[in-house]
C-alpha cells in the first residue's frame, strides 16, 4: 500500500512562501471572529479563557426555550404569570422588561423581553414558567453546553448576573450563537435583530418603548444578532452576528471600557471580516472527486464522493493560491462498503490551517473471484506488488 497525495486538476497549488493573513488589533481583551459557514477561525484574541459572560450568557436562556418550542413541549402562545417573590427580586433590577407583579405574559413576549431589551425580570420568569424554578432552568442550560461541547462555560443563573460560578469564553458564546441560528433559524429570524420593543407602562399609563442593544444593528449591513452584556466585573461585551451576501460572521469582544468603546470596535472587527475574508463554494456534497484503484475488487476502481459541500473561508487575495487535493492509502483492497471513509479532500489556503473532508466511497465492491486474486498473486510473486497512481482528475 502506498499514502497519495494528488494535485486536484482546476486549482492553482499554493506557493511555499505562505501569505500573511492581514491583521486586526482591537483594545478588546477577548476577541473573537469565525465563519458560520465553515467554521473558520478569522481572529482570535483569549478566546478559551473563561470570563464573565454577563447577560450574553442569557443567549442560552434563549436557545433552551426554543429548544423547548421546537419539540413542541412549549408553545409561543402559553402565558405564565409573574410571581410576588420573582417581582420583589428583579423589579428594576438592572436591564427588566417591566413586568407587573400577577400578570401573565405570553412566551413569545418573554423572549422578547430577554432578547431586545437583556429583560433580567423576564429570564427569571420565563425559567420558572418553563421549568418550575430558576436553578431546575439552570441546570437544562448546562446540560445543553455540554451537549453543544462548550468546554469552557457554566451557568449559575439565567440572567448573568455576577456570580463566581458564572463563566465562559468567547469562543464558546459564538458556538451558542451559531448553534441558535442553525438549529432555529425560523425563530432567531423572528426575535432575534428587532429595532425595538414595546412593553409595560410607566406610571402615567404611557407604553414602554425600549431600543434593541445591538450595537451593529443599522451600523452592519446585514447585521441581525446577537446579545450585548454588561457588568462591573465583565466590562462591556457583545456576541454579534451578521450576513453578506451568503456569507455569515459570528463575532465575540469582551472587557471594554464603555458602551461606546464596544460599538466602535464591534463595528471595526466586523467590517473588517467581510472585507479581509470572502467563503468560497468549491464542490458539491456528492461530488466524485477522483476514481481511486481497487486491490483485489470486483471493480478496478471506486469513486471518491464528497459527503458534504466543500467551502473555504479564506482572504480574497488568496482565491488564486488554493490548494486542494487527495489523499488516501491505495490501492484501497477489497471489499469496500458503500459509504465509507476511505480517503480526504484537502483544501489549502496560504497562512491558513488545512481544511480536511472525509470522502466516502460512492459504491460498494466486492472481492474479485477466485481466478481473478490467483492470478493476481501470481503476478504478484513474479513482478512485485503493483502501485497504481490514480489519475488527477482533469475539469
Amino acid at each position: 500500500m502506498k499514502r497519495f497525495v494528488l494535485g486536484f486538476a482546476g486549482f492553482l497549488v499554493a506557493s511555499s512562501a505562505l501569505a500573511q493573513v492581514p491583521t486586526f488589533e482591537t483594545e478588546a481583551p477577548f476577541a473573537y471572529l469565525i465563519s458560520a459557514d465553515t467554521g473558520t477561525v478569522l481572529f482570535d484574541k483569549n478566546a478559551d479563557e473563561p470570563m464573565p459572560p454577563s447577560s450574553m450568557g442569557k443567549m442560552m436562556t434563549v436557545y433552551v426555550a426554543f429548544d423547548m418550542i421546537k419539540k413542541g413541549t412549549v408553545k409561543l402562545d402559553d402565558k405564565i404569570t409573574v410571581s410576588p417573590e420573582t417581582w420583589r427580586a428583579w423589579n428594576n433590577r438592572g436591564s427588566t422588561m417591566f413586568l407587573a407583579v400577577g400578570q401573565q405574559v405570553t412566551v413569545s413576549d418573554l423572549i422578547h423581553g430577554i432578547v431586545t431589551v437583556s429583560g433580567n425580570d423576564a429570564c427569571v420568569v420565563l425559567a420558572e414558567g418553563l421549568a418550575g424554578s430558576e436553578q431546575a432552568y439552570v441546570d437544562l442550560m448546562n446540560e445543553a453546553a455540554k451537549k453543544l461541547g462548550l468546554t469552557n462555560t457554566h451557568f449559575a443563573n439565567t440572567t448573568g448576573w455576577p456570580d463566581p460560578e458564572e463563566y465562559s469564553s468567547s469562543r464558546d458564546l459564538a458556538i451558542i450563537a451559531m448553534r441558535t441560528i442553525n438549529d432555529f433559524p425560523d425563530l432567531y429570524k423572528e426575535f432575534y435583530g428587532v429595532p425595538s420593543f414595546t412593553f409595560g407602562q410607566t406610571m402615567g399609563g404611557k407604553p414602554i418603548t425600549q431600543p434593541n442593544r445591538n450595537p451593529i444593528l443599522g451600523k452592519v449591513r446585514g447585521a441581525d444578532g446577537v446579545k450585548t452584556g454588561h457588568t462591573e466585573a465583565a466590562g462591556y461585551g457583545f456576541t454579534g452576528s451578521a450576513e453578506q451576501d451568503g456569507q455569515r460572521l459570528v463575532m465575540v469582544l469582551n472587557g471594554l471600557p464603555s458602551m461606546s468603546a464596544r460599538t466602535n470596535e464591534s463595528v471595526k472587527l466586523m467590517e473588517w471580516g467581510f472585507r479581509t475574508f470572502k467563503t468560497y463554494n468549491l464542490m458539491k456534497k456528492g461530488t466524485v472527486v477522483e476514481n481511486a484503484p481497487v486491490w483485489l475488487g470486483s471493480e478496478a476502481t471506486v469513486p471518491l464522493v464528497l459527503d458534504q459541500d466543500a467551502a473555504i473561508t479564506t482572504t480574497r487575495s488568496s482565491r488564486g493560491k488554493l490548494s486542494v487535493k487527495v489523499s488516501y492509502t491505495g490501492p484501497i483492497p477489497a471489499p469496500i462498503e458503500k459509504g465509507k471513509h476511505i480517503a480526504d479532500l484537502v483544501i489549502t489556503a496560504p497562512g491558513q490551517k488545512p481544511l480536511t473532508l472525509p470522502l466516502k466511497a460512492g459504491a460498494s465492491i466486492e472481492e474479485a473471484g477466485f481466478f481473478a486474486r490467483a492470478w493476481a498473486g501470481m503476478k504478484n510473486a513474479i513482478f512485485g506488488a503493483p502501485e497504481a497512481v490514480p489519475a488527477v482528475a482533469g475539469k
